[in-house]
């Protein structure tokens, strides 16, 4: 172990210890503190805390920081819905429910875990966790993602995410009724002052722009489509709750009642970018799942017969 001593400023008096040493050192997530004050690991000038603690200004913080395990990823067979492949690059239909890549506590049934049983030659770049990832969806977001296959690739990927030239759609399920056939939403994203966990709209986040368009309206829903400009963390479901539409389902942005869908209702159905080496542009677009229009019919249902 090593250990690290934090002396608590002003700044930071009167938070839990937990969301304190989290602000201070923000590769710690206020869980892992949380863990490490329940294993003892944790002592404030000398003593043993609870993670409500909250901390004063000169308090001397030791932290015994468990040295990282090393991680191996193993290769699993999961039946990936693979749309398209060659030597370059591989594009998935990734479901719904199903992680991107692993993590601490949650090393299997990742889509990583399935592409390194699906092929051997994964791009490098991103590490061992995150082999020939160019770009995320979220865990309850299903759709596209694109998938490079070795470093040539994935730079030539992550060049056109930077320079906006990838084509990204997704539809939603929206709460409300969008009166309005199209809108751009134009506001920058960083992670929310008040809760670690979430994004939200602020001054000095990233910049971020969704366009989106009426695809039907149902009742008291709408059925968009939203082309992502930028790609921030949760972009989609922070813009659309920011302009009063939160998707249906959303357990993170959404109202407290809403729909149990077991996450956002957000599909991810088009997807388009120039291949690494033939330049030629490519375009790929997967149908709903069954799930999602299976939503949809019951609302038209409900609201024809209302």
């Amino acid at each position: 172990m090593t250990v690290v001593t934090i002396t608590i400023v002003a700044d930071n008096a009167g938070d839990r210890i937990d969301k304190a040493l989290s602000t201070i050192n923000e590769e710690w997530s206020r869980s892992q503190i949380a863990s490490w004050i329940a294993d003892g690991i944790v002592k404030v000038n000398g003593e043993d805390v609870k993670a409500k603690y909250k901390v004063k200004e000169g308090d001397v913080i030791d932290i015994d920081v468990p040295e990282p395990q090393v991680l191996e990823v193993i290769p699993e067979e999961l039946n990936l819905d693979i749309i398209y492949e060659d030597s370059d690059v591989l594009v998935v239909n990734k479901p719904k429910g199903m992680v991107v890549h692993p993590a601490p506590g949650h090393m299997t049934g990742t889509l990583v875990n399935g592409l390194m049983h699906h092929c051997k030659d994964l791009s490098g770049i991103n590490g061992v966790l995150r082999p020939g990832i160019v770009h995320r969806i979220d865990k309850d977001t299903s759709g596209l993602l694109m998938v490079a296959k070795n470093d040539h690739a994935h730079h030539a990927l992550v060049d056109q995410l930077v320079n906006k030239t990838v084509t990204r759609k997704y539809t939603a399920l929206v709460h409300g009724h969008i009166a309005h056939d199209k809108g751009t939403i134009d506001a920058p994203i960083g992670r929310d002052t008040k809760d670690r966990q979430k994004q939200a709209i602020v001054d000095n986040g990233k910049h971020a722009v969704t366009h989106f368009h009426v695809k039907e309206r149902i009742g008291n829903f709408t059925l968009v489509e939203c082309r992502l400009e930028t790609g921030r963390t949760h972009q989609i479901r922070v813009h659309m709750n920011y302009i009063g539409f939160p998707l249906v389902g959303d357990p993170k942005y959404g109202p407290k009642k809403t729909i149990d869908f077991g996450g956002q209702v957000l599909h991810a159905g088009v997807l388009g970018f120039i291949h690494p080496t033939s330049k030629e542009y490519l375009e790929f677009e997967v149908p709903l799942p069954d799930d999602f229009v299976a939503l949809v019919e019951q609302l038209r249902e409900e609201f024809k017969l209302s």
